[in-house]
């Protein structure tokens, strides 16, 4: 699957599961870890966790899994690794805390949703 239709459906499903402030940001220029990050929060461990497993489990029905996953278990701060489409899924907190829409954004590459 390319990876800017692999970020753009993430996206789309974490929105219709209530994920908060759902952005795609396009790292292709900044850096060779992968293409796209997407960032969502959750507005609670438990939905954190949710918004997880609702991921896996819809694009393993489209035939791909993540490379790795962590932090998981905590819900704190997640994040599912695949490939070319990182997918980072914090709790409130955690997001404030470390911001990363404003390492990458450069003004002209971040899509929200």
């Amino acid at each position: 699957m390319e990876s800017e239709k692999l970020a753009e459906s993430i996206c789309t499903l974490l929105k219709d599961h209530k994920a908060i402030d759902v952005c795609m940001i396009n790292v292709k220029e900044k850096t060779s870890l992968a293409d796209y990050f997407v960032i969502a929060g959750g507005n609670s461990i438990t939905h954190t966790k949710a918004l997880v497993g609702h991921i896996e489990e819809m694009t393993e029905k489209e035939g791909v899994s993540p490379k790795r996953r962590e932090g998981v278990r905590e819900g704190r701060w997640a994040v599912l690794d695949y490939g070319e489409v990182i997918v980072h899924i914090f709790n409130d907190e955690t997001r404030l805390f470390y911001h990363l829409e404003s390492l990458w954004d450069d003004g002209t590459n971040v899509k929200k949703f």
